[in-house]
């Protein structure tokens, strides 16, 4: 397996700023999403308990980020 890179909330937060487009998925657990209305600008919610299966709904055109809390 490749090493993923990683980057800080700061970090993407200046790279959208800057213009980078990139894809944000929303990996944390459904008893986090009930606790939480927050969510970023345009992510796609993809639990990591059957990621495979998502697949399809992720947009190949652009960087991938994946957070969770």
């Amino acid at each position: 397996m490749t090493d993923i890179p990683r980057i800080t909330a700061e970090e993407l937060k200046g790279r959208i700023q800057a213009g980078e487009e990139f894809t944000l998925i929303d990996v944390r657990n459904p008893k986090a999403w009930a606790q939480s209305s927050v969510k970023a600008d345009g992510a796609i919610r993809v639990p990591l308990e059957g990621f495979e299966e998502h697949l399809q709904e992720i947009p190949r055109n652009k960087p991938v980020v994946t957070y969770c809390t």
